[in-house]
């Protein structure tokens, strides 16, 4: 005869199948992840630009001018699925993103690349040279395979602590055609690694790390950083990347090498952002030389902590006086 044990466990069996049976049946086939699933006939042929819009008259506040000037970082670009993430806002960085944003260092990601790609979750890997001014362009040419449809990539900020531009998970495919061309105005972001608030910040490791966060022009909301411009609702674009679909003709074989620019891209102009005055609080006020009930006056005086540039509030009165009061007065010996 059977236990009661045994007929306990196989009622759960059948239970759980049935409620297996029914999950499936209202889940439905599953699906790519934000449509994601590229079905176009063989890969397709991009010329990627990036440029620099990193410039003294857009981004007056603190502009790198020396040691180093304001300058781009070799742009590194994966294409890939849904699978994996170079970076993500939102996200802790990883030990790869973090020596890229801070040192400018690639052996990490590229690392972590040539892993993915082993398990066909990344199709390939581009990089270009640096661009060693704010305003520039750096190029290069794609080659992106439906299977790996996603293209993201970060270029960092020298100098910065942890700052950084990218785009994360572009897809360059719509379901069976390829884009024919697509152009992004890119922002700042910080990693969440280094606590800096300026260009020339010293190294101050974030403990605990945070997450990659958007710089915005109130955001950190503080008046020592770099990109805090109260004034302006949103930052101009410090870059952008403007990626054209090329047709691969048998007899082009040679690459579109770094800091050609394509005739079809001409570099975007922005208007220049005012940057008001700042100046220290008032100092003490000093003590009056001078009789106190006529003719005697006491000074105070305060300074300049950052020059106005493109029509911005010019600097107030730096010097103030004001009739003395007895307490304050001090009789000449």
């Amino acid at each position: 005869m059977m236990s009661s044990d045994h007929l306990t466990c196989g009622w759960l069996q059948q239970l759980l199948l049935v409620l297996l049976k029914f999950c499936l049946a209202f889940a439905g086939p599953l699906r790519p992840l934000n449509g994601t699933e590229c079905t176009a006939k063989g890969p397709a042929s991009y010329i990627l630009v990036f440029t620099g819009h990193w410039s003294p008259q857009a981004f007056p506040k603190q502009y790198p001018l020396f040691r180093p000037p304001a300058q781009w970082s070799k742009l590194l670009a994966v294409s890939h699925n849904r699978h994996f993430r170079l970076w993500e806002e939102g996200a802790h960085a990883s030990a790869g993103v973090q020596s890229f944003a801070e040192v400018g260092v690639t052996v990490e990601l590229m690392k972590t690349a040539k892993e993915a790609r082993k398990r066909r979750t990344v199709g390939a890997m581009y990089r270009t040279a640096g661009i060693p001014n704010g305003i520039g362009h750096s190029s290069t040419e794609l080659l992106i395979q439906p299977r790996s449809s996603l293209m993201s990539l970060m270029v960092k900020m020298i100098p910065s602590p942890d700052w950084f531009v990218g785009v994360d998970s572009l897809n360059l495919c719509e379901g069976s055609q390829w884009k024919q061309e697509v152009t992004i105005d890119l922002q700042p972001y910080d990693a969440g690694t280094d606590s800096g608030f300026t260009f020339s910040s010293p190294n101050f490791p974030t403990s605990p790390p945070e997450n990659i966060t958007k710089i915005t022009s109130q955001m950190p909301n503080h008046p020592a950083n770099s990109f805090y411009y109260p004034r302006l609702q949103d930052l101009p674009p410090i870059a952008s990347i403007k990626i054209t679909r090329q047709s691969r003709s048998p007899d082009r074989q040679t690459p579109m090498s770094n800091h050609i620019l394509p005739n079809s891209i001409s570099p975007q102009r922005f208007s220049v952002t005012p940057l008001d005055c700042e100046v220290s609080l008032w100092s003490s006020w000093g003590l009056c030389l001078g009789p106190c009930s006529r003719g005697g006056v006491r000074h105070r005086t305060r300074y300049i902590l950052l020059r106005p540039a493109n029509a911005g509030t010019p600097c107030p009165e730096l010097e103030e006086q004001a009739e003395c009061v007895p307490h304050s007065c001090m009789k000449l010996q």
